[in-house]
């Protein structure tokens, strides 16, 4: 049985009045379907093949609902398969009435990307993702969307774009622009083969024999998770470090590291099944209403009946400017940054929230969405963990299995917490949450008794990713959340040094060295009185102690005890000034010194993605481009980390060796401004290294989501107030 979809009721057709898109274009929709056909063979159901040439005239004069299926570049693993869910949904919006197109769109893996020149065009492929898909929707005038969402950029790209072009066609006067979401499934992550890990073990001993423990237990780390890509970059750094102090040759390094990888990801590609940006943006779209249920959380393509589903529900929010994907989004809002939280989700989306918002006519920025996030206490209910064999294929198979309902299991239990959600929002099934969870037994995380992620009594009182302001700069961002509570007490209330440097190659050389620490120390880069007054501040029960000894033992001391603590600042990585890319490579290198990342916080005007033992901080706004307070910075001035306050300020270091605790940065600027300005040079010329076609200007800052600043300026309109909700039904005191 299919569901007739109602043709657009609005006036504007130009195929239609155009002649020309009627004569171009049936080939490609008879031509899609007819691949589509082939594809699916045996699996094709819908009878004879009735998508004639003039057929679709027809239905492209009665201006019949025009559907693209949008995919994404097969040399990303997420879309491998999308061929054949392609195949599926065109197969279905023709059985229902309407006309399927077909396009994809370049998709970059930052797994790919990472440590290269790639890294500086990711965050800028978000929005020429947008930009593409706003040019072709527009070119040829389709009125709605079924979207394979793969991973990293694409997902918020495509919702950015399309939450834009339905706030542009509403403005014009036209039907609202309607979709919904098909994320790719999840892959499932590897296994080292047997005969590989009794050699690795067998290699671990042979570091303990030869007097380096450090590397044994980075080794066993490396063995204990789920095998894939960042795993993988896990072995390497460990196994470099074997090879340098001769411990492993060069020829068996490669051996292991080939062996490793072409052991990692399943032929049918998906999603990669740790809790990074693609399975970030899963949980968040799911949150904006933009997911069909029954798409959500697969372990492998989908087949017809559940695309039927999704392509059905179609039905109910064609015309309807409530399920215009703008207004979507925007009554979401709110279930989307408590989902994100509540679920740990990636640093990286707290820009591409922001950024669809935006898009979608809204004037929204980073401070709106931490007063979300902080409007409500959001517990930590994801028991997420990639050595205990919790990652999102997990999740995947217990959804599979009917144990979860995924981020409606999430929701329920958001509610259930006391979390206010917005349960009268609109949803892509063309119902509320509030119908779409009226079947409460089928929703709890009680449900799945054997290693559950979703939880129903939280870890922790708080989540999320939190926004950070200090005496130096305007904002930042930190996921507290991804440090356990004795970590995070580590790190929170403690003075820091910071050790600077002006890019991420001079991070890479410098946090490499595995002598790091012992020349910091052989170069007095930490004065002495500075010392003795973090001494103090860090740990004054150790104070008395310690304070007279000399310059070298003071420092060891205060290394093995985890005292020092050190700001790694990494500058000049902004959008700006080259493309904001990940920080996942310093931060590696971090995790292999085992002293190090006890010590370490990283911060930057860069991105981050993965995690250290310290916080990692990013998205430093003004950045150093900018002549924000990180482009000031230098090694061995005090910072002083206030987490739980949401504060990082500068210590003026003459009140701190007087035994006071005061903040004041505005002379530095002053009496560095020669330093700044060579600086600021070397910044312009290391830009030149990414491609000027593809750099990112004339945007807003991260705090305002690197948007185009046209696309901000037109953003007016107020998501509490300029948004429609479906007709209020009584309510369910239970979902209250």
């Amino acid at each position: 049985m299919s569901f007739k979809f109602p043709n657009i009721t609005n006036s504007v057709n130009p195929y239609r009045d155009n002649v020309m898109g009627k004569a171009n274009e049936p080939i490609t929709v008879a031509g899609l379907l007819d691949r589509a056909k082939l594809i699916l063979g045996a699996e094709y159901d819908g009878g004879a093949p009735d998508w004639s040439l003039e057929e679709i005239y027809n239905r492209l004069e009665e201006n019949a609902p025009r559907i693209a299926i949008i995919g994404g570049s097969s040399d990303h693993p997420a879309h491998i398969m999308d061929y054949k869910t392609s195949s599926h949904a065109a197969i279905r919006i023709w059985q229902n009435g309407g006309v399927p197109f077909y396009f994809s769109t370049p998709v970059m893996c930052d797994g790919t990307a990472q440590n290269n020149q790639g890294m500086s065009y990711s965050l800028q492929s978000r929005n020429a993702v947008a930009q593409m898909v706003v040019n072709q929707l527009e070119a040829h005038s389709y009125h709605g969307a079924f979207v394979i969402q793969g991973c990293d950029k694409q997902p918020l790209g495509v919702v950015s774009a399309l939450a834009h072009l339905d706030r542009l066609r509403q403005y014009r006067g036209e039907a609202p622009f309607f979709a919904t979401f098909a994320p790719a499934h999840v892959l499932q992550g590897g296994t080292i083969p047997e005969d590989l890990m009794i050699e690795l073990n067998q290699l671990a001993q042979k570091a303990t024999d030869s007097g380096a423990p450090d590397i044994a237990d980075d080794l066993k780390d490396a063995m204990d998770y789920i095998l894939q890509c960042s795993s993988n970059t896990a072995f390497q750094g460990v196994l470099q470090r074997a090879t340098e102090r001769g411990i492993v040759s060069k020829e068996t390094h490669k051996d292991y590291e080939k062996r490793l990888a072409v052991a990692t990801c399943d032929g049918s590609g998906g999603v990669c099944a740790f809790n990074g940006t693609g399975n970030s943006s899963r949980h968040l779209v799911a949150g904006m209403g933009l997911v069909h249920p029954t798409l959500e959380l697969l372990t492998s393509a989908p087949n017809q009946v559940q695309v039927n589903e999704a392509v059905d529900s179609l039905a109910n929010m064609i015309n309807d400017p409530v399920f215009g994907v703008s207004n979507v989004v925007a009554t979401n809002i709110k279930n989307a940054i408590r989902i994100h939280s509540a679920s740990g989700g990636s640093t990286n989306l707290m820009m591409h929230i922001v950024a669809a918002m935006q898009y979608g006519g809204y004037t929204f920025s980073l401070w709106d969405l931490d007063e979300i996030h902080h409007s409500h206490p959001i517990p930590d209910l994801f028991n997420y963990s990639l050595t205990e064999g919790r990652d999102i294929f997990a999740l995947a198979m217990q959804c599979c299995d009917g144990d979860s309902q995924g981020m409606e299991s999430l929701f329920y239990e958001l509610l259930q917490n006391g979390v206010p959600m917005d349960v009268d929002a609109p949803t892509v099934t063309g119902e509320t949450w509030r119908t779409r969870l009226q079947d409460e037994d089928s929703l709890s995380a009680d449900n799945v008794t054997d290693n559950p992620i979703i939880l129903s009594n939280p870890r922790r009182a708080f989540s999320g990713v939190d926004v950070l302001t200090g005496n130096f700069f305007e904002s930042a961002v930190v996921k507290i959340s991804g440090m356990p509570t004795q970590q995070l007490n580590q790190f929170d209330k403690k003075a820091s040094f910071v050790l600077y440097y002006a890019n991420e190659e001079e991070a890479n050389k410098g946090l490499l060295d595995a002598e790091l620490l012992p020349n910091l120390k052989k170069e007095r880069s930490f004065s002495y009185e500075n010392l003795q007054s973090m001494l103090k501040e860090n740990a004054p029960d150790q104070f008395e102690e310690n304070k007279d000894l000399v310059y070298d033992e003071l420092f060891d001391v205060m290394v093995n005890k985890y005292i020092m603590k050190i700001a790694v600042i990494i500058a000049g990585q902004g959008p700006i000034a080259f493309g904001m890319p990940e920080m996942f490579t310093p931060m590696q290198h971090i995790n292999a010194n085992r002293k190090l990342q006890r010590l370490a916080a990283l911060i930057s005007d860069g991105r981050y993605s993965g995690v250290s033992y310290g916080a990692a901080i990013g998205h430093m706004t003004p950045e150093a481009k900018e002549g924000g307070g990180i482009l000031y910075l230098e090694t061995g001035d005090l910072l002083y980390l206030d987490l739980r306050a949401n504060q990082i300020n500068f210590i003026d270091s003459r009140q701190f060796n007087k035994g006071l605790l005061e903040f004041s940065f505005d002379e530095i600027r002053t009496s560095r401004k020669a330093l700044a300005d060579e600086r600021l040079q070397l910044i312009n010329q290391r830009q030149r290294l990414v491609a000027a076609s593809n750099r990112i200007v004339g945007h807003t800052d991260a705090a305002h989501g690197v948007v185009p600043k046209i696309v901000a300026e037109e953003a007016e309109l107020d998501y509490k107030k300029d948004v429609i909700f479906p007709e209020r039904v009584e309510k369910n005191q239970s979902l209250i």
